[in-house]
């Protein structure tokens, strides 16, 4: 019996999936949603889908945790890229210069390096707490860019510098999941091939509104976010 959880930020809501929930308000969750479609796949007995647009780690423990518990089997989570100021990034690449996006960069790099992992390593560890005996689950970001000639946008120079701080990320968020004794889910090698400017993209560009701007499409949900899912050993579906 599965006792399913769902937390984190708005690669975890559903946020540029649509088909938002209406009791779901700004957190923008989707029924498109990784979540979502992975408790309707596996028929998990109870759901809490309580993942936010905008989410950090801060907010994770204040606004989300309390729907853990002691039964709970299984919890999924991403989280990470708020806090780092990524919304912000991405606005500076998109609006302002070269040399601007990459000193935005290199600032969230920094973060990422030095303050992050201090966060990360709180927050799973109130999660394990909160739920000891749940197999968590925690999902990294896709790169947003395949590198090709001719993709009409952001300069290569811009590309290669956002790319670069996923990598960062996720390399964080893979170290503080080791250290905490949890199972991390790469998404770069679904979402390989199927980047911006790959010609089948399966994230959202520049939209308007913008809160849905490098957000994964429901299809990026459904082929890329599930599947990073569905390929690990998931404990708690036999108890």
């Amino acid at each position: 019996m599965t006792n399913y959880v769902a937390l984190g930020d708005s690669y975890s809501s559903g946020t540029g999936a649509g088909d938002y929930e209406p009791d779901s308000g700004s957190c923008n969750r989707s029924a498109n949603a990784y979540p979502r479609l992975w408790a309707a796949k596996h028929s998990a007995a109870s759901v809490k889908f309580v993942a936010c647009s905008g989410a950090t780690t801060a907010t994770v423990r204040s606004g989300q945790l309390s729907a853990l518990s002691g039964t709970t089997t299984l919890v999924s989570i991403t989280v990470g890229g708020n806090d780092a100021g990524f919304g912000t990034v991405m606005q500076t690449c998109v609006l302002r210069s070269t040399s601007s996006c990459q000193t935005a960069v290199t600032t969230a790099e920094k973060y990422i390096s030095t303050t992050l992992p201090g966060k990360l390593d709180s927050l799973y560890r109130d999660i394990r707490a909160k739920s000891p005996s749940a197999q968590v689950i925690v999902l990294g970001y896709p790169r947003l860019y395949k590198m090709v000639d001719g993709c009409v946008g952001l300069n290569q120079t811009k590309r290669a510098a956002l790319n670069k701080a996923a990598d960062a990320l996720d390399t964080t968020i893979e170290k503080s999941v080791a250290n905490a004794g949890l199972t991390f889910s790469d998404v770069r090698d679904e979402f390989a091939g199927h980047e911006l400017c790959s010609g089948d993209g399966w994230l959202h560009s520049v939209t308007i509104p913008l809160g849905s701007s490098y957000h994964p499409t429901a299809i990026g949900h459904a082929r890329g976010y599930l599947p990073a899912m569905n390929a690990l050993d998931v404990r708690s579906l036999a108890m």
